[in-house]
C-alpha cells in the first residue's frame, strides 16, 4: 500500500467504526437514559439521517481509497478486503435509502410508543425493522474492525 493512501485508507476506517461506537454504544443510551421513551425516540429519529448519510459516506470513502491505496491486488488481504468493503457499501446503501425511510413511515403512523400497546401491529412491524436495523448496523460496525485488522497485519 502506499503511504499517504494507507493513512487516508485507516483514517476513514477509523472515523467509520468509531462514528459506529459513538452513536450505538454511548450517545444513543445516554439519550434513552436522559429523557422518556418517546423524547427519546425523537432525538435519535432527528439523528438518524445524519447517521445513515455518515455510514454511506465513510464507507463509499473507505472503498474508493481501499483500490486506489492497495498496491498488490493479488494479495489475499486485499481479495479479502474488497469483499468486505463492497459488503458494508451494500449494507450501508440499503439502510440509507430502503430500511430507515420504512423505519421513518412506521414510526410517523404510531403517535407514541409509551401509549401505545407493544403488541399494536405497527410497533410490531417498527420492532421488525429495528432489529433489522441493529443488526446491519452491527455487521457494518464488525466490518469496519475487520477491515481495520486486515490493513493492520497486511502491512509490509
Amino acid at each position: 500500500m502506499k503511504n499517504t493512501g494507507f493513512f487516508l485508507y485507516l483514517l476513514l476506517l477509523g472515523i467509520w467504526t468509531g462514528g459506529i461506537f459513538m452513536f450505538t454504544f454511548i450517545v444513543t443510551p445516554i439519550i434513552f437514559k436522559a429523557f422518556d421513551r418517546d423524547l427519546a425516540g425523537s432525538i435519535v429519529g432527528g439523528l438518524f439521517p445524519g447517521y445513515f448519510f455518515f455510514s454511506l459516506a465513510t464507507v463509499a470513502l473507505a472503498a474508493a481509497t481501499l483500490f486506489f491505496a492497495w498496491s498488490d491486488r493479488s494479495a489475499l488481504a486485499f481479495k479479502v478486503s474488497a469483499v468486505l468493503v463492497m459488503l458494508a457499501l451494500a449494507i450501508a446503501l440499503y439502510t440509507h435509502f430502503s430500511l430507515h425511510p420504512r423505519m421513518q413511515s412506521i414510526k410517523q403512523e404510531i403517535p407514541s410508543f409509551e401509549k401505545t400497546s407493544p403488541g399494536h401491529p405497527l410497533r410490531l412491524k417498527f420492532r421488525k425493522l429495528h432489529v433489522e436495523s441493529a443488526v446491519l448496523n452491527l455487521i457494518l460496525f464488525a466490518d469496519g474492525v475487520a477491515l481495520v485488522a486486515l490493513a493492520a497485519f497486511s502491512r509490509k
